[in-house]
């Protein structure tokens, strides 16, 4: 069983998306600050801490480099969410992390990077990360939609088109062994909606979909997770 150390906020944040935190094949274990990172860790020895480089308590630097110069504590992976800023990123760098990924987060992300960095096998609803675009349709008038992560059950789109929840879509895109994919989807969440004319992007699930084409689907996120290209955006 492999040991996660989350800081508390963005624990809260993967709770939107509890695929990865409800697996069975792992302990989940939550630090408020700094110094509950150091204390858990000396005495659960986890493989992999997920953390922000401005937790209350001694500073991130302090904390990675007692770890780092400890021949036990030394083994495990670690990734390093801050402010993309010039200044954090310098900062997140110095803590000698695995990971640094920048605000605004995502917990597609960061899970897509634990998952990496743990090596563990891939549930299918833990989606994989892509760069597709996609024609879809929503009512009589055709739009598109960018896509960077899909499943045989569902995929989370970009888009600059305002759509409420329980939208029904008509989605065809094309895989990279050109591969045409056609199915009915409808939204099913919104991950985050702008007030401006920014991209909004939406957890979308396959309701109509032929039974070949979700497994070429399943077929082709498995063959990504070993290793696979993702298509460019």
């Amino acid at each position: 069983m492999k040991k996660v150390l989350i800081a508390h906020e963005l624990h809260a944040l993967l709770e939107q998306d509890r695929s990865f935190l409800d697996r069975t094949d792992l302990q989940v274990f939550v630090a408020a600050t700094n110094d509950e990172v150091l204390n858990i860790h000396r005495a659960e020895r986890v493989d992999l801490i997920i953390s922000k480089l401005n937790l209350p308590g001694m500073a991130s630097e302090k904390l990675y480099g007692l770890i780092r110069e400890d021949a036990v504590l030394r083994t495990v992976s670690t990734i390093m969410c801050c402010a993309s800023t010039p200044e954090a990123i310098k900062r997140s760098s110095q803590c000698r992390v695995n990971a640094v990924l920048l605000e605004p987060l995502h917990p597609v992300l960061i899970m897509a990077k634990a998952q990496q960095l743990l090596d563990i096998a891939t549930r299918q609803m833990i989606r994989v990360l892509l760069g597709m675009v996609i024609d879809g349709r929503f009512g009589e008038e055709a739009f598109y939609c960018r896509t960077k992560n899909i499943s045989a059950t569902g995929m989370m789109i970009e888009t600059r088109k305002r759509l409420v929840e329980g939208a029904r879509l008509t989605c065809q895109f094309y895989l990279p062994d050109a591969t045409r994919i056609q199915a009915v989807g409808k939204i099913v969440r919104i991950i985050q909606q702008t007030s401006g004319g920014g991209d909004h992007q939406y957890g979308l699930m396959f309701t109509d979909i032929a039974p070949e084409t979700k497994q070429r689907l399943a077929e082709f996120v498995e063959s990504s997770r070993h290793g696979s290209k993702p298509v460019g955006s």
